[in-house]
């Protein structure tokens, strides 16, 4: 086993719309690393106002750049997936020690967004965008 595998991790899961995530934080022996997907967490999520998003659990738990994240996302696109590891991130920091959750509720990080796409209905072009109507 290697030394990663042998840390103790607190894990969170979080959806939203297409996207879920995994993720893990790790608070022995922090450099103070974020991963997702094997990648560092600017290089995967190049906007800024997506890293505000992600370290917005972090921020309010005081815990920024104290401690270890690794994410494993799948599906979705870039709003879904940013979403996704925020709630996954307040998830594992609730495990992790059980009197956040009021801070982290507070600031709209605990609550899952259940928004999804909706289905097409037969004889629209969307889900609700109906044809142009012509009287004659």
């Amino acid at each position: 086993m290697s030394e990663s595998e042998m840390k103790q991790y607190f894990e969170g899961i979080g959806r939203r719309k297409r996207a879920s995530a995994r993720v893990r934080i790790y608070f022995d022996e922090p450099e103070g690393s974020f991963t997702v997907n094997g990648k560092d967490v600017m290089e995967f999520f190049p906007r800024y106002g997506d890293y505000q998003i992600l370290t917005g659990p972090l921020v309010d738990a005081e815990l920024l750049g104290k401690v270890d994240v690794s994410v494993h996302i799948q599906g979705g696109g870039i709003t879904g997936q940013t979403s996704a590891v925020r709630l996954g991130i307040a998830r594992a920091l609730v495990k992790y020690d059980e009197e956040l959750r009021g801070t982290l509720r507070t600031n709209g990080h605990m609550t899952r967004d259940p928004r999804i796409k909706e289905r097409k209905k037969p004889g629209l072009k969307r889900a609700r965008k109906a044809p142009t109507y012509t009287k004659r």
